[in-house]
């Protein structure tokens, strides 16, 4: 059972938080599926997204922040109770194993598979019908466990700027 102001990872909770992501609303990325071991979100096709009009191929970069938003996700342990803490991608590596298909979703898989104190690891796969059919795979690395709050705009070195300077 959660704490008080805690929240389990859900699907309700990533199909909410992926509206509320200008960038993934933008994309159309949705929730797909999440389980104790991995999370999935999927990318419908639309042609506002391809990257090679002769083709109809989606844009690698649609492919990429796909992966990036399953993996994120896949950093908090779905089912248990989790403070809100920003989460910041530190590496993000794909491979590309061949195109997507013209007119259909692509789905991201995402497991995280280590956790430090302030570091967590994951991999994920995007695909069609088996994550054993890769469009692309991809590891990352997040940084996790700060407190998810708004800091003061500051100039260099921690100084706020002058009034006026911008």
């Amino acid at each position: 059972m959660p704490s008080d102001g805690a929240h389990p990872v859900t699907g309700e909770a990533i199909a909410d938080h992926l509206t509320n992501i200008p960038h993934a609303a933008a994309l159309g990325l949705r929730f797909h599926d999440v389980t104790e071991h991995y999370v999935e979100i999927s990318l419908p096709y639309d042609e506002k997204l391809v990257g090679d009009p002769d083709t109809g191929v989606i844009h690698g970069g649609a492919i990429t922040a796909l992966l990036d938003n399953a993996a994120g996700f896949a950093v908090r342990v779905p089912g248990e109770e989790a403070e809100p803490i920003a989460i910041a991608t530190l590496d993000l590596r794909i491979d590309y194993m061949g195109p997507a298909t013209p007119g259909r979703e692509v789905i991201a898989r995402a497991t995280c598979f280590k956790r430090t104190r302030s570091i967590t690891f994951v991999r994920g796969v995007a695909y069609h019908d088996s994550p054993d059919d890769p469009i692309a795979t991809c590891t990352a690395t997040f940084m996790t466990g700060t407190p998810n709050s708004t800091r003061p705009l500051t100039g260099r070195g921690g100084v706020r700027p002058a009034e006026g300077t911008g």
